[in-house]
């Protein structure tokens, strides 16, 4: 089976075990997702939500970031690593987005990606999850790993098997697939010790780099 006769059962299978697939990280505004985004590198969801449940109310927009204390907001950021790097990033961002965009995410990645800190896959993550507009398809390790084994690509960059799954998976599908392949790979085709017994996608995934138990 060739990589592109996979995707009709693959979008198939992960239309039945994540019919409502969204992006785990919560926000209420573009920006508050654009700022979970950059916070959640290297850094999981689920501890980054905990930081922004009390984040976004005391700081509430760009504004309110980009005039926060650099030390104060080190602080807030400090449970989710890497905390002066992402205060200053964080900060940095919310300060171009006012002086050139007057405070409004823009929707296309074109100028999303010109801000300070964003490449393609948090852009991605903004705008197939707020606007749900398909700009690409998102990828971060849990979609890289899946779309591997199930040998849609032997690309290793994110950047280059973002190109592939965008050859391959229909545009109108791109924001649903992301959100979904990243939950898939976070529940079921984990980096250690994948679920394979219990995968929907057995009977069509070669299992590439998969040890044998």
């Amino acid at each position: 089976m060739v990589p592109a006769q996979r995707i009709p059962p693959l979008l198939q299978q992960l239309r039945q075990a994540h019919p409502d697939a969204r992006y785990e990280l919560n926000w209420t505004t573009p920006f508050e997702l654009l700022v979970a985004t950059l916070l959640a590198a290297q850094c999981t969801d689920e501890r980054v939500n905990r930081v922004t449940a009390t984040l976004f109310q005391k700081y509430q927009g760009p504004q309110a970031f980009a005039q926060a204390d650099t030390g104060a907001l080190e602080e807030d950021l400090r449970p989710t690593g890497f905390y002066k790097q992402k205060a200053k990033a964080v900060q940095t961002m919310s300060r171009e987005l006012l002086a050139r965009f007057g405070g409004e995410v823009p929707q296309s990645l074109e100028q999303l990606v010109t801000l300070p800190g964003v490449a393609r896959k948090t852009a991605n993550v903004v705008l197939n999850t707020a606007f749900q507009l398909p700009s690409g398809v998102i990828v971060d390790t849990h979609v890289a790993r899946v779309s591997q084994r199930l040998g849609l690509t032997q690309k290793k960059k994110p950047e280059d098997i973002e190109q592939e799954l965008m050859r391959l998976v229909p545009q109108d599908q791109w924001t649903f697939f992301g959100p979904a392949m990243v939950l898939h790979g976070r529940y079921t085709c984990t980096a250690r010790k994948p679920q394979c017994g219990a995968c929907p996608m057995v009977a069509f995934c070669p299992k590439i780099g998969v040890a044998e138990e």
